[in-house]
């Protein structure tokens, strides 16, 4: 189980981590944040769809076509965490060395909106105090890595769920007679 975690987490880490570094890269040349996030989910997407594919080679070809829910969530949720791991150390070394501005263009993107979208001069205050909270934690490396780890991780433990959900399989009862 562990060559297979270990083969499939790198390669959705590596696969999460360079859409990351695109997008990213794209960002810093043109800061409109308008599709980034949906590129951002669908990338985290296509890479946690390798926990379905080692769910299955596991089950297939190591376990002689069985596996328990347990132990397929097990792969899923080890899976997810070496390519969240990616992830975050790739945000890390973009934000630290590449974006350190990302916050403060973040906020005013998010508060520009917010004035758009024609609320009143408390929400936009209100939103202004929240970003500032934001931008002050993400100051914080505990913090930093903490909510990078909120933004991939949930999804690799749904698609776990669902993959464990899907792949299970139980010994049929006839191999248990005989």
């Amino acid at each position: 189980m562990k060559k297979n975690v270990l083969v499939f987490g790198t390669i959705s880490g590596v696969i999460v981590s360079t859409f990351m570094f695109f997008s990213m890269l794209s960002l810093r040349n043109n800061p409109e944040f308008e599709g980034s996030m949906l590129v951002g989910y669908t990338s985290m997407l296509v890479a946690f769809s390798f926990i379905f594919v080692a769910i299955k080679n596991y089950r297939d070809k190591y376990n002689n076509g069985v596996v328990t829910f347990g132990k397929a969530f097990q792969i899923g949720l080890y899976i997810s965490l070496i390519a969240s791991s990616f992830y975050v150390a790739t945000w890390m070394m973009e934000y630290n060395f590449m974006m350190p501005d990302f916050m403060d263009a973040y906020s005013q993107k998010m508060i520009e909106q917010v004035r758009k979208s024609g609320a009143t001069e408390q929400q936009v205050n209100d939103q202004i105090a929240s970003m500032a909270g934001y931008s002050e934690m993400y100051k914080n490396p505990f913090f930093f890595i903490l909510i990078t780890y909120s933004e991939i991780l949930p999804i690799g433990l749904v698609v776990s769920l669902i993959s464990a959900l899907i792949l299970k399989k139980k010994e049929n009862s006839d191999t248990q007679l005989a």
